[in-house]
């Protein structure tokens, strides 16, 4: 017996899980995404990897602005789903919705519920130096992230897991236990366990002032930083008169007063050890190595990154 399903997933995360689905034996009945949206200066019309990859596989795709009103409900209701999957859609789902009999709702979400229920649980992770996380698959209930969990799996994060690496693994799991979580509700032996919410934490969306580095803070902490917000919106410092982007760096053991650069590798003091940039890129520029940068750019010794 196969599963009605509708889909709503937005980001490069959701695709592999989506993926998964299409070659079950599971029926994908519609699949939903954000609206395409004006990208950069140029303004072009940017649609989300989910609207591509569904075009791409001749799927029905919706990307209305409002999956709330009447019409997507009486829309969904007539579809008759068993499921309904959501992955990093990037909607709040109404009570209405929620609402709709003979219909499961789930969530696969980037954590091990409860801990970083909210918009960024991978970077949050990896900013906090976090040992592991994982993926949570729950059921969907009007408060976010707070539904009972029936299924989850963990992960290692270690001091060279980056946002996009870290992305990439739990996206795959979370393609391989959602067939596995279907399977469970197929034979009516899914388990759903209430959070515990006084062990709850909350993964904030990541503000574009978090981007600049402090070097006043310890040297792992910033290479946890430089590692979540990579590859967007990355982080930066000001050295020259320009904003230099760091795509990777180590931490090593070398001090000095924060923010000055130590010697010629261009390794710059923190508040605890020091960081040695590897991998950079000057505004308006593509990324390089540290040495190709050098090779056209002037680093003095002894001043300061801002």
């Amino acid at each position: 017996m196969s599963l009605k399903i509708i889909f709503m997933g937005t980001p490069e995360f959701s695709v592999p899980i989506l993926k998964s689905l299409l070659m079950s034996d599971h029926k994908i009945l519609s699949i939903y995404t954000q609206p395409p949206k004006k990208k950069n200066r140029g303004q072009n019309i940017s649609k989300t990897p989910i609207h591509r990859f569904s075009i791409d596989n001749n799927i029905e795709v919706r990307c209305p602005e409002n999956i709330n009103s009447e019409h997507e409900i009486n829309f969904i209701k007539k579809k008759n789903p068993d499921v309904i999957i959501v992955v990093a859609y990037g909607k709040i789902l109404s009570t209405e919705l929620l609402s709709l009999k003979n219909i499961k709702f789930l969530n696969i979400h980037a954590s091990l519920l409860p801990k970083w229920r909210g918009a960024a649980p991978i970077q949050r992770s990896i900013m906090n130096l976090d040992k592991e996380t994982g993926i949570s698959i729950m059921k969907i209930v009007p408060k976010l992230d707070e539904g009972p969990v029936m299924m989850k799996s963990k992960v290692s994060i270690n001091k060279n897991t980056n946002a996009e690496k870290l992305s990439n693994e739990l996206s795959h799991l979370a393609a391989r236990m959602i067939i596995e979580s279907l399977s469970l509700i197929e034979k009516k032996k899914a388990v759903f366990i209430e959070q515990n919410k006084n062990e709850a934490s909350y993964a904030e969306k990541i503000r574009k002032v978090e981007s600049k580095i402090d070097w006043n803070q310890k040297a792992s902490q910033i290479i946890a930083k430089v590692n979540a917000l990579y590859p967007d919106p990355g982080c930066w410092f000001e050295y020259d008169g320009s904003r230099i982007k760091i795509n990777k760096a180590i931490e090593v053991n070398q001090s000095g007063v924060p923010g000055n650069i130590l010697n010629d590798k261009f390794v710059i003091a923190c508040s605890e050890n020091a960081v040695q940039l590897l991998e950079v890129q000057k505004e308006g520029k593509k990324s390089m190595s540290v040495s190709e940068f050098l090779r056209g750019n002037e680093l003095i010794v002894g001043t300061d990154a801002k």
